[in-house]
């Protein structure tokens, strides 16, 4: 009984992190839907209906953007608040949020509050938890602090706003755009500023530093000092993968914006050759998961919208704010590829061997969101009449907690947009559950069944 005991307790505690961030992620959103249901979060002080609210609550929990209603006009300073502490929340992670408060309040963590700060910062082993959650906090301060500055001073100076707009439009930019959130003031999101780099390349970069993931950005920290004394970074392969598939992806994106939308007059028509780069990198990065526009998303051609729709199912790193399947699932699953074209028995990246359950893994996260937004997309498509490659993108763009849109949300009936907060909960944490139970599953097989090879192809 006493050893029957021993392999029970490690796997009911084991069981508990990924249960415990959905849970978590689940209490946050109705708490914010039920703030942003009372009547002082509206401009009018006339309660919005629920739907709104869950709607609003849960795309910024799960830092997507999406919005059925104008964020700047429609919502009080209130509201603007409770949005703003959603996405903060949202973006750093509930259970890293506790656990930090935990930390700072008794200055120590249980133990299964440190597994479920394990589960969603990915920190590898117990230990490094308290490391991980201060590293998170330090870096996400450091670089709100500094795009929201660098935001303000234009705001102020460029554009003549007061002092205190200029520093709210500053931090509420910055804070949306480092939990690659989406959420803006304006109702034309960043349109107006398509040819001020003052102002898109500072929330460009605010969104590819949140999106590559925690995990990336404090061993990049991490390692700095140890190059100036060794002359080497000796970063992790999940490092390395993560920054040549994201610059890749940036690059690549960048290119394909331009190259298609070039000659399309209603938007990149107003602008010369470098305000054309400039918005090609500018679009490439925010449909890595960060939903801001600086064209109008409704006027790109239809390759554009396939193009987007592929750079937003792949999204950014892992355990980071960005959504999607995360790039190194792309890269580990383009590795499979190579390796299979190769006739190789092993998948190599950069000189490791894959772990041939990282490649199921890979591929069950990759078909499993294939299926979803598939299905998704068909059930939308019985209750709108908006054309396909629109609802195709709203659906991607709520799976991969993007938050672009070609302008239907708002339009969507109540079921659809149902169906859209449904995608955004199970875009930002379904990768995170499903990992974890994949891991946690893991077992050897005692025995081998008779080998059979059915025909592919």
């Amino acid at each position: 009984m006493a050893v029957h005991m021993m392999r029970v307790r490690p796997s009911l505690l084991a069981a508990h992190p990924a249960r415990s961030v959905v849970l978590g992620f689940a209490f946050v959103t109705l708490i914010g839907a039920a703030l942003l249901a009372l009547p002082a979060a509206t401009e009018e002080r006339a309660a919005a209906s629920f739907l709104t609210a869950l709607f609003t609550s849960t795309s910024a929990v799960c830092v997507t953007g999406l919005a059925v209603v104008d964020t700047g006009t429609y919502w009080s300073g209130f509201g603007e608040g409770v949005i703003l502490a959603l996405i903060q929340i949202g973006g750093f992670g509930i259970m890293t949020m506790a656990s930090l408060l935990g930390l700072l309040v008794s200055g120590r963590l249980r133990l299964r509050m440190q597994l479920t700060a394990q589960a969603e910062t990915k920190s590898l082993q117990i230990g490094d938890v308290r490391r991980v959650l201060l590293g998170v906090a330090g870096s996400t301060l450091v670089v709100e602090l500094a795009v929201g500055a660098m935001l303000a001073l234009r705001f102020r100076f460029g554009y003549g706003n007061t002092i205190g707009d200029a520093v709210y439009l500053g931090f509420f930019h910055a804070v949306s755009a480092f939990n690659n959130a989406g959420f803006g003031l304006h109702a034309d999101s960043l349109t107006r500023y398509s040819q001020d780099p003052w102002v898109m390349l500072p929330v460009a970069a605010a969104v590819i530093l949140g999106g590559i993931g925690f995990p990336v950005l404090l061993e990049i920290l991490r390692h700095r000092n140890r190059r100036r004394t060794t002359g080497r970074r000796n970063w992790t392969l999940h490092t390395r993968l993560t920054l040549i598939t994201s610059a890749t992806l940036l690059v690549v994106g960048t290119v394909l914006t331009c190259l298609l939308e070039w000659g399309n007059e209603e938007t990149f028509g107003p602008f010369d050759w470098s305000e054309k780069i400039l918005n090609g990198f500018f679009h490439s990065a925010m449909s890595r998961t960060a939903g801001f526009n600086s064209l109008d998303t409704g006027a790109l051609n239809a390759s554009t919208l396939l193009l987007t729709c592929m750079l937003m199912f792949i999204g950014g790193g892992s355990a980071g704010t960005a959504g999607g399947i995360k790039v190194t699932t792309f890269a580990v699953l383009a590795a499979a590829i190579v390796a299979e074209v190769r006739g190789e028995t092993n998948s190599v990246v950069l000189g490791r061997r894959l772990a041939p359950h990282v490649l199921r893994q890979a591929l069950t996260v990759a078909l499993l969101g294939v299926g979803l937004v598939i299905a998704a997309t068909l059930a939308m498509l019985s209750l709108t009449k908006a054309p396909f490659e629109a609802v195709l993108f709203e659906v991607v763009s709520a799976f991969a907690t993007v938050g672009l849109s070609t302008g239907i949300t708002a339009d969507l009936p109540g079921l659809g947009q149902l169906i859209l907060i449904l995608l955004m909960f199970m875009g930002r944490l379904g990768p995170i559950t499903l990992v974890s139970a994949l891991a946690l599953r893991e077992r050897t097989r005692r025995f081998e069944l008779p080998e059979e090879r059915p025909v592919i192809g």
